[in-house]
């Protein structure tokens, strides 16, 4: 099976992206992660305000499958949280890149990027 990947993010090995711009990065799970889950029926997601820290987990995703915590790409402080999926968390696994994100920070490191993964090293890495 193919998943849908973007030459514009950066990816960890846990599956999530991580989208720059401007020093500020939008924050989402790969389209691999959301088929992995299964049906997304819950987000726990962090506040405006919140600091992430590259590595540490930051929210927590239930699906008919199981719980699982997402892991944050970049570090830095949350500024903008998808309200949207607390109503329909279903919007992640139709639209994983678009209006399936989670949140956005504003990057405390945009050098950090370099510790993930582009999209030839995720797509030979992790979905060989």
């Amino acid at each position: 099976m193919s998943y849908e990947t973007h030459d514009d993010l950066y990816y960890t090995e846990d599956h999530e992206w991580a989208r720059p711009e401007d020093g500020t990065a939008t924050i989402g799970l790969a389209d691999y992660a959301q088929d992995e889950l299964g049906d997304l029926v819950f987000f726990e997601l962090p506040a405006v305000g919140d600091e992430l820290t590259q590595g540490d987990a930051f929210a927590v995703v239930e699906s008919i499958k199981a719980v699982s915590d997402v892991y944050a790409p970049v570090s830095g402080e949350v500024i903008e949280v998808n309200e949207a999926l607390h109503d329909n968390p279903e919007l992640t696994n139709e639209d994983p890149y678009g209006d399936g994100w989670l949140v956005k920070v504003e990057m405390a490191d945009p050098d950090e990027l370099d510790n993930l993964y582009d999209i030839d090293a995720y797509e030979a890495e992790l979905l060989e």
